[in-house]
């Protein structure tokens, strides 16, 4: 499979891909995200879509409800993503 564009630009800057990989493990060890890890998050996340019972390849997220780490309900991504709650 072909690398993107992405894996590209940090294959050929590995000042900037050093970079990044200390910002996410920052953010999977929960520094700077509210003391939840990266993973916490996405366990929610992956627990509520399936609670919602929106399938693979949906065009809608499972939006977390403001402060609820465990209900929610689905909203297009571009509005969910434009959130600033």
């Amino acid at each position: 499979m072909a690398k993107g564009k992405t894996q590209t630009y940090y294959d050929k800057n590995p000042a900037a891909n050093k970079r990044r990989l200390a910002q996410q493990k920052r953010y999977n060890e929960g520094k700077g995200n509210g003391n939840r890890t990266g993973r916490e998050i996405t366990k929610a996340a992956n627990k509520l879509r399936d609670q919602l019972k929106l399938p693979v390849g949906d065009p809608r997220d499972a939006s977390h409800y403001k402060g609820s780490k465990t209900k929610g309900r689905p909203l297009p991504k571009k509005k969910n993503r434009s959130r600033k709650d």
